[in-house]
């Protein structure tokens, strides 16, 4: 398995390994823009996932954002307009980050998002993916679809709710409001807080340790909590897809958009 070799199809997400070969760094390279992601970047996740599945080496994915401004600041606005305005196009770029997201979630070794600056949007639903999220003290958290007018897929919402319980995971959601990483720790969006000098250090801490432990009773470990977190039979799929593309249907999603777009607050009609 030595002669593996990680290449992303874009500039825009660096892959390397570390020192020892144990750990998969993936890096979302869009600084310019704090390292919102564009449709080239979710593509770029999966394929590097599936190599990592069958390197032996692998024992940990860590990802990252590239600079000390953003881990991931959303959507890159650049590609909002065209990406996401018809409905054709919405579909394609809520499959490519479903694809993303799901192969990070399911992905059978450990990930770790290393969180410092802002995590917007996608950047909270990338971190929610991985299995634990470290973030320094200045980082940023939240999650403004209602101030967009987006729907939001019932994966995400799942994945807050298992994180933050249902209580919380409302109050972010229908407010958009911000938090900062001491109160994200509190309510146990991330699992645990550095000052931003010493993030690299904990980061080191995870990789020394998965690199040690046993990886097949990690990767056990791993499958049997996410069996426990499975849901429940009766949700009814069909009704949350429905609900989320009337969301983008709708004018309100549009006039979020040209807000969005303009830097100006929408005004939503419920229509």
């Amino acid at each position: 398995m030595s002669d593996i070799v990680y290449q992303s199809i874009t500039e825009r997400v660096k892959v390397w390994l570390d020192e020892d070969g144990s750990t998969l760094q993936i890096q979302f390279n869009n600084p310019e823009r704090h390292n919102a992601l564009s449709a080239d970047m979710w593509e770029a996740v999966v394929p590097l996932l599936h190599t990592a599945e069958e390197d032996d080496r692998i024992r940990l994915v860590v990802f990252t954002g590239a600079g000390e401004k953003a881990f991931v600041s959303g959507a890159d606005i650049t590609q909002f307009a065209d990406m996401r305005a018809a409905q054709e196009a919405v579909a394609r770029y809520e499959a490519m980050a479903e694809q993303a997201l799901m192969g990070i979630y399911h992905f059978s070794k450990p990930t770790l998002a290393c969180i410092r600056g802002y995590c917007i949007g996608g950047g909270v639903n990338v971190a929610m993916s991985c299995d634990i999220r470290i973030a320094s003290s200045d980082s940023v958290f939240a999650i403004p679809a209602a101030r967009l007018g987006l729907g939001y897929r019932y994966s995400a919402l799942k994945n807050l709710v298992d994180l933050v319980g249902p209580a919380m995971a409302k109050d972010l959601f229908f407010t958009a409001r911000r938090i900062n990483a001491k109160e994200a720790r509190e309510i146990g969006l991330i699992t645990r807080v550095s000052e931003p000098g010493e993030l690299m250090a904990l980061q080191v801490e995870y990789k020394q340790a998965l690199a040690d432990n046993a990886p097949i009773t990690v990767r056990a470990g791993k499958a049997i909590i996410a069996e426990i977190l499975k849901a429940s039979p009766e949700v009814d799929h069909d009704k949350c897809r429905q609900l989320i593309h009337d969301c983008f249907d709708s004018q309100d999603y549009s006039e979020g958009r040209r807000a969005f777009m303009e830097k100006r607050k929408p005004v939503f009609r419920g229509k």
